[in-house]
């Protein structure tokens, strides 16, 4: 008994540091592995949910704080900079093109406010000597080159907004941090300049519109600005928007999601004057970070309204995974439990705060939250009706059973949006149901166009009958022709058999295999290989 112990130890402990996925965890139990070193690849559906490298030493799962505007069809511009290049900063839109210097250059997610990164801009000045005007152009150009962009020549516009992240350096006066420069000739013939330029001074952006706003096609045009009275702190994200309601001439600025400033392009400087109109004149581009050493971040351009800026970097609704039908490769398997690892994170100007965990009910003291649920059943396609039941991590599950596993997250951020929960590490602890060990003592009788087949009953006590295969090639068992029927004979709990209607002269293979209480049949494997030659009988 005591060296029966001592191999049993020792083949648990093998087990134990083996590495592979799927490893037991104790006598008759098991554990599969997902995530860790093991990868996410049984993920079937991610939605909200993206992995990232800097958290554990392998890869984990986190709510994506990346472009959320989805279906939104007043968006007419979308910079997102999650490109890992510059040169590839990509308006998601389409409806502008992009021109790329060397001041510009591409931040990783570490250090973005949004998404995966951002754009990273050096102080450079570029100028344009040759030009009429001779303005700043500035690392990153942007020029329309679909008519249906806002800005493409000609347009007169109704409500917009533009709306920014940005993290300044030092925040110092003269910073240029978007320019919008068309040209354009008034009723008299005379060529103008359009401008919308947002610069700092004293720690704040101001906002000026310089013949931008017209009245009766170019008939008169008035300048409109706006300014900032809460300081900016350098290397700090900052949300910015400036909107444009049509309807009432209103121009308002607000930080952070706080209204600063407020003013009215109308022929009374207030509410009820004649409303002064956007008019894009020619030639007209965008430039960012012109004379700005910082980063940008979610640089976007609607043709509305937007009343309720989105500035929290994990969305309210938070994200959702959901594995595909893991194998456990035994039916009727019983999982046990399912232990996790994770935690919560969360990025400030670059400084990663990590809180790691394991098991409970991963809820954290700023709200944010994992909410686990699991089903189980025999099929990998019948999940018609096969309710999916939450549990705690670690916790003892109630009778969950099935050859086939998933399991899925629900992710929520915390409450101001800043922290999202990860993922590190799922085990799932099951006990397959193995199937009965084969009968033994297997012997087969030749009689005249028969066989008498007898053995010896399985071990295992959940034993609920046997199939008895026939051939005439050996392992090969698709006999047909007894009385009884095709291969396999399901001949109950019995443990002998006569199998008549066969042909004299020809040579039987027979084995038996028991087949245990689960719906449908668990058949275990195969007894021994007997053979028998029917033979007529002389009378």
């Amino acid at each position: 008994m005591k060296k029966e112990t001592t191999i049993i130890a020792a083949l648990y402990l093998f087990f134990l540091i083996s590495g592979s996925p799927a490893r037991v965890y104790g006598i008759g139990e098991k554990t599969l592995i997902i995530g860790a070193d093991a990868t996410w690849n049984t993920i079937e559906s991610r939605n909200g949910i993206t992995e990232i490298f800097s958290i554990r030493p392998y890869p984990v799962l986190v709510l994506s704080s990346a472009l959320r505007s989805g279906n939104d069809p007043s968006l007419d511009m979308a910079l997102s900079f999650d490109e890992a290049r510059p040169e590839v900063f990509t308006d998601q839109t389409g409806h502008y093109q992009l021109s790329v210097s060397e001041g510009v250059s591409a931040a990783d997610r570490r250090l973005a406010r949004i998404g995966m990164g951002a754009a990273l801009f050096s102080g450079a000045i570029v100028y344009n000597p040759g030009a009429e005007d001779p303005g700043i152009l500035g690392p990153l150009r942007i020029t329309p080159q679909e008519k249906n962009a806002l800005f493409f020549p000609g347009r007169v516009l109704r409500d917009f907004s533009i709306e920014f992240w940005l993290f300044p350096m030092n925040m110092e006066n003269g910073e240029h941090i978007l320019s919008w420069t068309a040209s354009e000739r008034n009723n008299q013939g005379e060529f103008i300049i359009q401008r919308i330029q947002c610069t700092s001074s004293k720690n704040r952006l101001q906002w000026s519109f310089f013949d931008f706003f017209d009245f009766n096609a170019g008939a008169r045009r008035i300048a409109v600005s706006l300014g900032g009275s809460t300081p900016l702190v350098p290397k700090t994200w900052s949300h910015h928007l400036i909107r444009f309601d049509s309807d009432t001439g209103l121009l308002e600025y607000l930080v952070n999601g706080r209204l600063e400033d407020i003013t009215y392009a109308t022929s009374l400087g207030r509410e009820g004057g004649q409303v002064y109109y956007p008019f894009i004149g020619q030639e007209g581009s965008f430039v960012l970070g012109g004379r700005f050493m910082g980063m940008l971040d979610e640089f976007k351009l609607y043709g509305r309204f937007v009343s309720n800026p989105e500035i929290r970097k994990y969305p309210r609704q938070g994200g959702r995974v959901e594995t595909r039908s893991i194998d456990l490769g035994e039916s009727n398997s019983h999982i046990l439990k399912v232990e996790v690892a994770g935690g919560r994170t969360s990025n400030s100007g670059g400084i990663i705060h990590n809180e790691y965990t394991g098991n409970g009910t991963f809820r954290f003291a700023d709200n944010s939250m994992i909410q686990f649920f699991i089903r189980a059943a025999e099929s990998p396609y019948r999940w018609t009706g096969v309710e999916w039941r939450p549990f705690i991590p670690g916790a003892e599950l109630p009778d969950i059973r099935g050859r086939y596993v998933q399991i899925a997250a629900l992710f929520y951020p915390s409450g101001d949006g800043e922290t999202t929960p990860y993922l590190d590490e799922i085990r799932i602890i099951y006990r397959p149901d193995e199937p009965p060990r084969p009968p033994s003592l297997i012997a087969a009788i030749a009689g005249d166009g028969a066989v008498d087949l007898s053995w010896r009953s399985s071990s295992d006590r959940d034993v609920a009958g046997y199939l008895v295969y026939y051939g005439t090639s050996p392992e090969e068992y698709f006999g047909e022709g007894a009385l009884l029927g095709a291969s396999p004979i399901n001949v109950g709990k019995r443990t002998s058999v006569h199998i008549d209607g066969l042909q004299n002269g020809t040579l039987y293979y027979f084995t038996v295999a028991a087949y245990d209480r689960i719906e449908p049949l668990h058949i275990g494997p195969f007894s021994r290989e007997v053979t028998a030659r029917p033979l007529r009988t002389i009378e």
